[in-house]
């Protein structure tokens, strides 16, 4: 199917999904059609002395080998094969019980390549994987049971503008990150257009990951409070907020859950004793689910609060909870992003605003 009709159908299934909802026309943030994913996993296949990247095929009593992968940006794609060679020409150093490699890269052509194995590595491994990272003008990590063998760095640093802004993300290995950064840039304006019409108050923000909308975000805001329940994420969102001079964000580590507890003084977290929840008055919450949506207490929490901006991955969930969200909101603007192109993917997003009584 080409990519304009496959962009045809995304948005006619959202379009139906959100039309008890919403009765204008969705936006349509298209990708790239190649070349778009900035990180990627391929399997190893061992076939006597030779490796090959792989998949398993669909009887499921072997594998299909990748001769070529079009959708991984080029800082991925002009050292994948590369590496592959490598590994193929080394001793038995690289390629014994390599089960798994990971890329990481940036749009500013930064990458980051993890080698995964079913043994533990060892310093004749590090020096070898030392002169790939030479080579390939890259960092090279290793994984193996129980063991993170670092040799330079273990995150990528990204630089993208966003609103005429430049803004900087260290994005960690173990961590996740938006895997279309096209995609991703287009997203964020999306949201800055709808936080451009509050233009006032507090923002709060759950599943904030390393930042990605909070840092944008937090420039039309006073102050911000954003959740996460992964330490590492918090981390690394502490990280870009001093990497980007933003000082109006504090971050927090909860749930979904317990952020709804906390604000509505059900529980006292000892990870809050700094914060004064008090303080803030929020105009404006931003969430980004999982594929499940949202629990029923963040549902109620976030309907306490004038304006909505929701981040989907699933609009079929999507649909679900505006069917309570509508009760007291109504959404004025609705989009769709095209993350994954050339699967059924859609990730979507609305603007809701409380109704006036």
């Amino acid at each position: 199917m080409r990519y304009e009709q496959q962009l045809k159908e995304k948005k006619q299934n959202v379009s139906r999904l959100l039309k008890p909802f919403f009765n204008k026309t969705l936006e349509v943030f298209d990708s790239p059609s190649a070349h778009y994913r900035a990180r990627a996993e391929f399997r190893i296949w061992h076939e006597g002395d030779r490796c090959d990247y792989a998949m398993g095929n669909i009887s499921k009593d072997g594998a299909i080998n990748i001769e070529e992968c079009p959708k991984v940006i080029y800082p991925i794609e002009k050292r994948m094969w590369k590496l592959l060679d490598k590994i193929n020409a080394s001793t038995t150093v690289l390629k014994n019980r390599l089960f798994a490699v990971e890329f990481l890269a940036t749009t500013t052509d930064e990458c980051l390549i993890t080698l995964l194995y079913h043994r533990k590595l060892d310093d004749t491994w590090s020096e070898e994987a030392k002169r790939l990272e030479s080579e390939l003008n890259c960092k090279v990590m290793g994984r193996s049971r129980k063991q993170k063998v670092i040799l330079s760095d273990e995150f990528v640093t990204e630089r993208l503008e966003i609103d005429g802004k430049t803004f900087t993300y260290v994005q960690y290995e173990s961590g996740f990150t938006q895997p279309n950064p096209t995609v991703n840039v287009k997203m964020i304006e999306w949201a800055i257009s709808q936080a451009k019409t509050v233009g006032k108050g507090d923002f709060l923000e759950a599943y904030c990951g390393l930042g990605n909308f909070t840092l944008p975000l937090s420039h039309y805001f006073d102050k911000v409070l954003a959740t996460e329940i992964s330490k590492n994420s918090i981390n690394a969102a502490l990280e870009n907020c001093a990497l980007n001079n933003v000082e109006n964000i504090t971050f927090a580590r909860l749930s979904a859950e317990e952020m709804t507890e906390a604000l509505r003084g059900e529980r006292a977290f000892n990870r809050l004793r700094h914060i004064d929840l008090e303080s803030y008055n929020f105009s404006t919450v931003l969430v980004d689910p999982p594929r499940a949506g949202l629990d029923d207490s963040s549902t109620e929490l976030i309907m306490t609060i004038d304006n909505i901006i929701y981040i989907s991955c699933n609009p079929e969930t999507l649909a679900r909870d505006l069917e309570t969200l509508t009760t007291t909101h109504k959404v004025v603007e609705a989009a769709i992003y095209d993350q994954f192109p050339h699967t059924s993917h859609t990730e979507s997003g609305v603007f809701l605003q409380k109704k006036k009584k």
